[in-house]
């Protein structure tokens, strides 16, 4: 089953004879790899949907992530 980052969505069709309902899914794979590094990096995305766009990116390719320590960072901006 396809990955989803938000919440499915419920329309109405209008026009029918019947009421009915048309269900519009978000799913990860649909969305633009420059949006998903967008959300990534966004400090509001909560970890679980962090997880979920970095595994999409990998699986898309192009995108390496490296982990760094805070160690090595506090050296490099002191330097």
């Amino acid at each position: 089953m396809p990955t989803k980052l938000g919440k499915s969505t419920r329309k109405v069709v209008r026009g029918a004879s019947r009421p009915s309902f048309e269900y519009e899914h978000d799913y990860i794979k649909v969305k633009p790899k420059a949006e998903l590094i967008e959300m990534y990096n966004s400090p509001t995305t909560i970890p679980k949907k962090k997880q979920k766009i970095k595994n999409e990116l990998v699986r898309r390719g192009g995108v390496v992530f490296k982990w760094v320590s805070k160690r090595n960072i506090v050296e490099r901006l002191t330097v």
